[in-house]
């Protein structure tokens, strides 16, 4: 049995719930008793409660931000990775100082975009070459001179932070439900894999562009300049994606357009935002925010608050990131690579955590539609003989064929609904 605590005075909403067994109960609070499970009846001290209530308890008792602030020195099981994970885990602020220190040990490359509209076309074709190789032997990179104005980036992570600083209540107010599709909102990772382990991390998640797709009313509105802020990042970092395409599409010998175009265009292209909120963390050596994984999008973009954490796994050892004032760190994913017949890599990559500083990350999944674009290599790539290095799939097919592979890592073959 699982105890959680609810106050009394609320009947139809929770305004706090903590798994503190080993705390006594103050006496304006009663004890609600359920299974771990959540798959019995739910009985308090006095009286009934209704399901509603209960699933709402354990809404809000599944809020890392919750745990972490309930003074715990160790964390529960389900945050605590398998043994194979935890060899090289450990204080995401510790490997980072241990790698800046390795002047010899591999860097994330930075490629300066000033040089694409310098008007100089051998700095053009030199700043090219720079993403290609990135984007082919790393598959991440920093980018600086992006275009983005660095108030406007400000100005996102001081309203990203205000809302995270809200109480949990009203954050609550936004909280998304997958289990019945809702998937914009704010939540916590759920367990999603065979293991069943957790992630250090709350979130909330929605689309920012294109601006006729979003729906603002599911949007923060506090703090109050939350829409107008993330509403103009989205339009400007589209124009970012679409300069980065373009050269992209150059570096495989391809027209300017046809990486854009074959990823939906500006009508159709997606730019969904995840804000990652990482609290602190009494065990850093055994937690992750993010288990490794490379992501389903075509270009990741990822903007933090300065606080390190995110690694990326590059010639056979984990590299940490460093933080770069006024760049971005751009991924490529599962999408770019399929489309280049494997000529751009998807980078494996995931989040380290720290017991000094919350640490928050504004990540942009640059994502195809699902079912109306065919993802698999360019016919130009394949025209010299190369074979495909990939079957064709929608966006949504290679979804559940890369879900049913994580939750069954010894299958031979995927599902046959999840292959064309």
């Amino acid at each position: 049995m699982t105890v959680w605590w609810l106050s009394q005075n609320h009947r139809v909403r929770v305004s706090a719930c903590i798994h503190l067994p080993d705390r006594p109960m103050p006496r304006s609070l009663v004890a609600i008793y359920m299974p771990a499970s959540l798959s019995g009846e739910f009985i308090n001290r006095r009286h009934q409660i209704s399901y509603q209530i209960a699933k709402m308890v354990a809404k809000v008792a599944s809020r890392v931000e919750i745990l972490a602030k309930s003074g715990l020195s160790e964390i529960p099981a389900e945050y605590i990775r398998p043994e194979s994970e935890r060899l090289d885990l450990g204080d995401a602020f510790e490997t980072a100082k241990k790698g800046a220190e390795d002047q010899l040990g591999p860097q994330l490359p930075v490629v300066d975009l000033q040089a694409l509209e310098s008007g100089d076309e051998a700095a053009r074709r030199a700043c090219v070459e720079e993403l290609r190789r990135a984007a082919s032997e790393w598959g991440v990179m920093h980018i600086t001179n992006h275009g983005i104005k660095p108030e406007l980036v400000e100005r996102l992570r001081k309203v990203g932070k205000e809302f995270f600083d809200l109480p949990v209540e009203e954050k609550e107010r936004y909280a998304n439900d997958q289990a019945s599709g809702k998937i914009q909102g704010y939540g916590s990772k759920l367990a999603n894999n065979a293991s069943g382990q957790l992630e250090w991390q709350d979130y909330f998640f929605h689309l920012i562009f294109p601006e006729e797709k979003i729906d603002v009313s599911i949007w923060p509105k506090q703090p109050e300049d939350y829409i107008e802020v993330t509403a103009e990042f989205g339009k400007q970092l589209r124009v970012v994606v679409t300069k980065l395409l373009e050269a992209l599409s150059e570096g495989l010998g391809l027209e300017k357009g046809t990486l854009d175009s074959e990823l939906g265009g500006t009508k159709d292209l997606l730019l969904q935002m995840k804000i990652n909120y990482y609290p602190v963390c009494p065990q850093p050596d055994l937690a992750l925010g993010v288990e490794a994984h490379t992501d389903i999008s075509a270009l990741s973009f990822i903007l933090h608050n300065m606080v390190p954490g995110l690694q990326v796994f590059y010639d056979g050892k984990w590299v940490t990131a460093e933080c770069i004032p006024d760049a971005l760190i751009v991924h490529v994913g599962d999408s770019l690579e399929i489309l280049s017949n494997g000529r751009y890599k998807s980078v494996l990559h995931r989040g380290l955590v720290n017991k000094e500083k919350v640490r928050i990350s504004w990540a942009v999944f640059c994502e195809p539609p699902k079912e109306t674009i065919l993802l698999r290599p360019l016919e130009e790539l394949l025209a010299d003989g190369t074979p495909p290095n990939f079957p064709p799939r929608t966006f949504e097919q290679h979804i559940q064929h890369k879900l049913f592979k994580k939750n069954n890592p010894e299958a031979a073959t995927p599902p046959a609904n999840a292959t064309n």
